[in-house]
């Protein structure tokens, strides 16, 4: 069992505005089992996740469309985030079933969490998508999950997911109807120490609205929501205890119609050991483009503003431990062309995180 709480001092400044400081915190209490020691069911493990979020909301302030920080939810519950069994099947094969974090396995490679902007978690051609968001942070849903390994280094796993979004303690609750369909995706890769290649893709069962577009009567057309996405990263020097440098990038493609973002990509790279003597010192440096529709962007037309094609983020980051159960990791963000308004006022983001653990 083990209790996580993160809390995220964050300021913002926007041109010539006042800056404006915000304190967000996001607490976690978790549990693994093994189920064959505890009740005899052999080959199976379980995990609980229990989640409270407080705190403000910067991105009101820094107006993006990607966001600032990766706890920050639009409304704040005690919920329960993640709850599944895990079975294997042989020596190579699991099935995971209950509500399931989708970016805990899909869309992921580690050199790129320590990085706080929510536009190096799921990309944001997919976290936007669904009626109220796929099965992500803050709120997960219903999933079977199943994986196979192909020895040490490749794998493949896919996944079907209620296609809306909801877990216990959220207002309506964890959803049992099904009835926005299903979220199918899939993921094969190469991964070992130091290296990750992979590639996924990621499609609705149900149609959703346009982002834009209508018929004559006024009613959004229908469109199948769908993309895929590819990761590398690479150890490029160190290891075994050694300083290393590794680097990351990472691009996501979508069907462009139901969410402002056509897609998008990321890279960057990560330190570890960044200081001799700490071995828990990481520095890492991140940029990030959201790319908009042309639908999108014929919206800020109609409003007057000048579109740009992407919205772009530059975040620089340290960490450290300071103690056994204390981390601290200041972070600083430029977002320009905040919004998808080309050459709309920069947006400067400074983020001192604390990270408690038990």
């Amino acid at each position: 069992m083990h209790l996580v709480e993160t809390i995220d001092v964050v300021s913002v400044a926007r041109g010539g505005d006042r800056e404006r400081t915000y304190v967000l915190d996001d607490t976690h209490l978790t549990a693994d089992a093994d189920l064959a020691r505890l009740v005899g069911w052999q080959g199976a493990t379980a995990h609980v996740d229990v989640m409270s979020t407080m705190g403000g909301r910067p991105n009101g302030a820094a107006g993006t469309l990607q966001g600032v920080d990766s706890i920050e939810v639009a409304s704040h519950h005690v919920r329960l985030f993640e709850a599944w069994v895990e079975q294997r099947i042989g020596q190579h094969s699991t099935v995971r079933a209950g509500a399931y974090d989708l970016n805990s396995e899909f869309y992921v490679n580690g050199a790129a969490g320590l990085l706080l902007s929510p536009s190096f978690g799921a990309g944001s051609e997919l976290a936007a998508t669904g009626p109220n968001g796929p099965s992500i942070f803050p709120s997960t849903a219903l999933t079977v999950r199943v994986e196979h390994r192909f020895g040490d280094i490749a794998y493949a796993r896919a996944a079907v997911l209620n296609g809306a979004a909801g877990c216990l303690g959220d207002p309506h609750g964890l959803d049992f109807s099904f009835r926005d369909g299903l979220l199918l995706i899939g993921e094969a890769g190469i991964e070992r120490p130091g290296l990750k290649i992979a590639g996924g893709y990621w499609r609705y069962t149900k149609r959703h609205d346009d982002y834009t577009e209508v018929d004559a009567d006024g009613v959004p057309l229908q469109r199948v929501d769908h993309g895929g996405y590819a990761i590398a990263e690479l150890q490029l020097t160190g290891g075994e205890g050694k300083r290393s440098l590794t680097v990351f990038g990472r691009a996501g493609m979508s069907g462009g119609a139901a969410t402002p973002f056509q897609g998008g990509w990321q890279a960057g790279f990560l330190v570890e050991r960044l200081i001799a003597g700490r071995p828990d010192s990481q520095a890492s440096f991140g940029m990030s483009r959201g790319v908009t529709t042309p639908g999108y962007r014929a919206v800020l037309l109609d409003a007057g503003a000048r579109p740009s094609r992407a919205e772009t983020t530059f975040e620089l980051t340290y960490s450290d431990q300071l103690a056994t159960w204390l981390t601290v990791q200041p972070d600083l963000q430029f977002i320009a062309d905040r919004g998808g308004v080309e050459k709309a006022r920069g947006v400067v983001v400074g983020t001192l995180r604390l990270t408690i653990a038990f």
